[in-house]
This record gives structure tokens, C-alpha cells and sequence, in this order.
């Protein structure tokens, strides 16, 4: 089966009145499915991970910086032209919904835990060998 990029989406800012540690804290929530996804052959893809460089790049300071409100939706937007689906993980996320409505209006899969989406994928590549 051919490698596939998976977004994984979560909360990221929900609930942290964005206080660092708590930021981070989602981070590494959002990061613990990477591994698994790698392992199995995937390709692991978080929006922060692309767009917080991108913030910084262009000047900003922080998730807070007016600037970032310009990069942080757009970023997954854009990633989501190459994602082949979409991890959405539990918790409240307005740009995690956002993710799932626009992989929908794409046509991508989404999965709603770990599991479901190691055995979508695994069944995508048994019907690939057939």
C-alpha cells in the first residue's frame, strides 16, 4: 500500500485561555497518535507543526499575534489538498471541526479514533491486493 499523509486534528488552543503549558500540553496530546501512524506505514501530519513556523516566519509572536488568525485555518486548509485523511481525536475544536467538514467536502475519510483509522487503513490495503 502507498504511503498516505494523515492529518491529525484535535484541540489545540480549546480550553488553554492560551496559557502555554496547556498549549503544549494539546500538542503533545495531538503528537501521541503520530507514532502509530508512522509505524504502520503513514505519514503523520499535525497543522501546528506547519503553521506555527509559518507565524513566527511572517513576524508573529505567538498564536495570539493578529497575524497568526491569517495562517493558522488557512495552513490546514492547504494541507488538506494533500492529506489523504483526516484523524480527528476527542475534545472540543472549532478548527478540528473545521478540518472534518472540509475532508468531507473533499471527499477524504475521517476517523474518529486511533484504532478505526489503522484499520481503515488496513483495510484500504487489503482491497489494494485483491
Amino acid at each position: 500500500m502507498k504511503s498516505q499523509l494523515i492529518l491529525i486534528a484535535g484541540p489545540y488552543r480549546s480550553g488553554t485561555n492560551d496559557d502555554p503549558e496547556l498549549l503544549a500540553a494539546n500538542l503533545r496530546s495531538l503528537e501521541d497518535a503520530a507514532w502509530p501512524i508512522f509505524n504502520a506505514g503513514h505519514l503523520p501530519m499535525i497543522g501546528e507543526w506547519v503553521a506555527l513556523p509559518v507565524v513566527r516566519g511572517a513576524g508573529g509572536t505567538s498564536i495570539v499575534d493578529p497575524i497568526a488568525e491569517g495562517i493558522m485555518y488557512p495552513t490546514a486548509d492547504r494541507l488538506l489538498h494533500h492529506c489523504n485523511a483526516v484523524l480527528r481525536l476527542p475534545g472540543s475544536s472549532k478548527g478540528a471541526d473545521q478540518d472534518v467538514v472540509i475532508a468531507r467536502e473533499r471527499g477524504l475519510p475521517v476517523y474518529f479514533s486511533l484504532e478505526e483509522l489503522l484499520e481503515g487503513l488496513a483495510e484500504q490495503a487489503l482491497g489494494e491486493e485483491e
